[in-house]
């Protein structure tokens, strides 16, 4: 199999911090700072079987209302375009909590052997149990 293109989006959430005398930073200035962390992690710490393409940033802060909580939660939009090695490789990149959309540029249509598509059903559950693992551990810190 080829190498596949593809351009994903991830919005990373800023969560407002109270300072201690001063006032703390906003949502927004919390979600940029995260942003720029997570983007300058993506460039300079290699990923096995993902080339960075290009690395879009110029999308606006915004602010929602969180369901959960009430309150008004910002997130700052990136766009990656990367080539991957493989469909596990890809799959592995992108599962994230931030994960938003993607878009697959190159090829045109993929097919997938048994063996691929073993592979990737494989790869998907790992990705779920690790996401879940670290789901429970951030709820039993949070109690």
């Amino acid at each position: 199999m080829s190498k596949i293109r593809m351009k994903v989006r991830f919005d990373y959430q800023g969560k407002t911090r109270q300072g201690r005398l001063f006032g703390g930073k906003s949502g927004d200035q919390v979600a940029e700072e995260l942003r720029q962390h997570k983007v300058s992690l993506i460039r300079n710490v290699p990923i096995q079987g993902i080339y960075i393409e290009d690395i879009d940033m110029s999308q606006e802060v915004y602010t929602v209302l969180d369901e959960v909580t009430g309150k008004m939660t910002s997130f700052a939009p990136v766009t990656i375009t990367f080539r991957a090695d493989s469909l596990e490789d890809a799959a592995k990149f992108t599962m994230k909590e931030e994960f938003r959309t993607i878009e697959v540029l190159e090829p045109e249509e993929l097919t997938l052997s048994r063996l691929d598509t073993e592979r990737l059903l494989l790869k998907i559950c790992e990705e779920m149990l690790n996401y879940r693992s670290y789901l429970e551990r951030k709820l039993d810190n949070w109690r």
